[in-house]
């Protein structure tokens, strides 16, 4: 507001609020002589001056009304207030003038307790429009995050109330405020009361979001807690407001409530919210120092911690840009290079637990050995994190690349080396557990056990790739040359166990009675053998079990079924082999095969098919009567039904 004086009244006009942020001081304009600017050398006219202030000053004066609630002059009268300050300005350059011209002047006296009178009053206006609206300071721009990050109730209607849309009334007040007491020479009291209650406003937002002062003994403590992973969550949560909006919000404050004045303003702000900041970017440090002595799935703990400061990282350097507050971002970047080192530190030891794992245990059946469950649970954790942190680019794992990859690397831009670092990283891990898994496949006692174990392990990997995040970093062409390789091991499986009895069938197509029965003893009882061994063993992924019986299937059951049924009349006629051919029947054969792979040991035992049992009976029946040529037996050999049988 401007002020002109018309017939002894004050007569207000409107000016535009926005010059309340300039650094040029408005200077209020009078027609009458109690407000007009006196000549440097008259000191009557600075006399005026002083008395037209003392009038005002003492009107507002807090010692008069220290009975009776306080009535803020901003809140009550805005336009009398930016009179106030217009005076105390005036007060002060009458002040100058004095001092330099009439030293030992009474005037001087006076003007000094009215300035001390009010400065005491701006104090007071200055604690309060800041505690009055410490949730309301707040700039338009700070970024507003979504309520449903934050986890309690509670922390949701502080967030929102932290996100308001700021009062550009307050701040205009504080300026006004700050510069007037700076400029009269109160710069100390007005940078403590600001420290003083800002620092409170951003410690008690800080304490609601969870935050408390971090040492090497608390976060000791914490990580020896059960909900110790609760305590990551509330600073993961608490940091994206506390950097989005406290201190963004902070920054905005000081810069316009004390724009006129630079040193200031980084001081203000540096004591406002350095030692906060600091505080809350030495938790990932500590953690991370302390972490190394923790269990290995900790370091998903310190990826998200790593990756949260590495998001924010562009505001906490532009927020903490100024030279007094370098200390907090250089405390952020070293949090980031202490998180990267131990999340390398972990990944490299938990390569060389696997390759020094001298486990002797046998996993029975041949089924999923518990270092390659653990391994790879591990791994398709870890490929979760791979496109958002460059902290899994191991250089310790790098370095176990032969020269051709490590310059491959080095031709690279940033964005495809790290993401070809990371995928070698797995690689390479991978590798050393299947090495191991083939030197802990030779403690089966049976060579087509371990190839049925490594079939097994390698199609559990496989799958584990297919399915998660590891796909994208090892790729459809690592899938099928493992699944390749998953081919060789079934073929091996099948060649050390069933080549023998496929063998057991014979080549030659004529063959003497004994002969036939000589093969067909030494068949059953090599199948008897085989499949004996193999009723404990299992097939893990049921696709994959019942592709292998269908595979042994498909080439024993019809040879088998060929041969059954061409040599039936010769079989029939001995004691020994009539037993097997009902026990054996091609369908029971094929019932046996059906129940491999399930992981149950079973008894070769199936129950006598009735139509298998008539056949061999019926079929026994006529080899004997053929052999003595008798009539019943060409009467049974005319019957249509039992022709069909044996013709089938």
């Amino acid at each position: 507001m401007a002020i002109s004086q018309t017939s002894n009244k004050l007569i207000l006009k409107p000016i535009n609020l926005i010059n309340l942020f300039t650094t040029t001081t408005t200077t209020t304009t009078t027609t009458a002589t109690s407000f007009a600017s006196p000549p440097p050398s008259s000191e009557c006219m600075m006399e005026e001056n002083i008395k037209t202030a003392e009038r005002i000053i003492h009107k507002w004066n807090i010692d008069r009304h220290s009975h009776s609630k306080f009535a803020s002059i901003f809140h009550e009268n805005n336009k009398e207030a930016k009179v106030f300050i217009d005076c105390v300005k005036r007060l002060h350059r009458a002040m100058l003038f004095l001092a330099s011209h009439h030293s030992k002047s009474d005037n001087l006296t006076v003007a000094q307790r009215l300035m001390q009178i009010a400065m005491k009053r701006l104090q007071k206006e200055f604690h309060l429009i800041l505690t009055d609206n410490h949730q309301h300071l707040e700039p338009e721009s700070a970024a507003i995050l979504s309520p449903s990050i934050i986890g309690t109730e509670e922390q949701q209607k502080m967030h929102v109330s932290l996100c308001k849309q700021p009062s550009a009334i307050a701040v205009s007040n504080l300026w006004l405020i700050a510069d007037a007491m700076i400029s009269c020479g109160y710069s100390k009291e007005c940078i403590s009361m600001y420290k003083t209650v800002r620092k409170s406003t951003i410690n008690e937002a800080l304490f609601h979001l969870g935050i408390q002062p971090y040492t090497q003994s608390h976060v000791k403590s914490m990580t020896n807690a059960s909900h110790f992973d609760n305590h990551v969550k509330i600073w993961l949560k608490a940091v994206q407001i506390a950097v989005k909006t406290l201190f963004n919000s902070e920054k905005f404050l000081c810069e316009h409530v004390f724009a006129s004045h630079a040193a200031i303003r980084d001081l203000c702000f540096e004591k406002s919210t350095k030692e906060e900041a600091l505080n809350l970017f030495m938790f990932p440090q500590l953690l991370a120092t302390r972490c190394n002595k923790l269990k290995s799935d900790t370091v998903f703990v310190l990826i998200d911690l790593y990756n949260s400061i590495s998001d924010l990282w562009p505001e906490i350097e532009s927020i903490f840009s100024n030279e007094s507050v370098s200390s907090v971002k250089i405390q952020a970047l070293s949090s980031l290079h202490t998180l990267s080192s131990s999340i390398r530190t972990f990944i490299d030891n938990f390569h060389s637990s696997i390759q020094k794992n001298s486990s002797k245990l046998t996993v029975s059946g041949g089924g999923i050995h518990p270092l390659n469950n653990s391994v790879m649970t591990y791994l398709s954790s870890l490929a979760d994190y791979s496109n958002s942190s460059t902290a899994l680019t191991d250089d310790l794992q790098r370095k176990q690349h032969s020269l051709f990859v490590t310059s491959y690397l080095d031709s690279l831009n940033t964005d495809e080396k790290s993401h070809v670092a990371v995928s070698a990283t797995f690689e390479c891990i991978i590798v050393m557990l299947l090495c191991k898994l083939d030197m802990k496949s030779k403690s089966h006692n049976y060579a087509a056990l371990s190839y049925l174990f490594l079939a097994n392990n390698l199609h559990f990997i496989i799958e584990k790739v297919r399915v998660t995040n590891l796909k994208l970093l090892l790729g459809d062409e690592w899938i099928a040359k493992h699944e390749k390789k998953l081919k060789e091991y079934v073929s091996s499986y099948q060649l050390m166990s069933w080549n023998k009895v496929f063998l057991c069938l014979p080549e030659n197509a004529t063959l003497s009675p004994e002969e036939v029965r000589d093969c067909f003893r030494r068949l059953c009882s090599t199948f008897e053998e085989v499949y004996a061994k193999q009723t404990s063993w299992i097939v893990v992924d049921e696709k994959m079990r019942e592709e292998m019986k269908a595979l042994i299937a498909n080439k024993l059951v019809p040879a088998y079924g060929a041969f059954y049924a061409k040599h039936l009349m010769t079989l029939s006629g001995d004691e020994r082999c009539m037993r097997m051919l009902t026990r054996l029947s091609p369908e029971n054969m094929e019932k046996y095969l059906s129940g491999l792979f399930l992981g149950t040991s079973t008894i070769l035992r199936c129950s006598q098919s009735p139509h298998a049992s008539w056949i061999v009976n019926v079929t026994r029946f006529l080899s004997l009567s053929v052999m003595q040529e008798n009539t019943v037996t060409r009467w049974w050999l005319n019957v249509p039904h039992v022709r069909g049988v044996l013709l089938s």
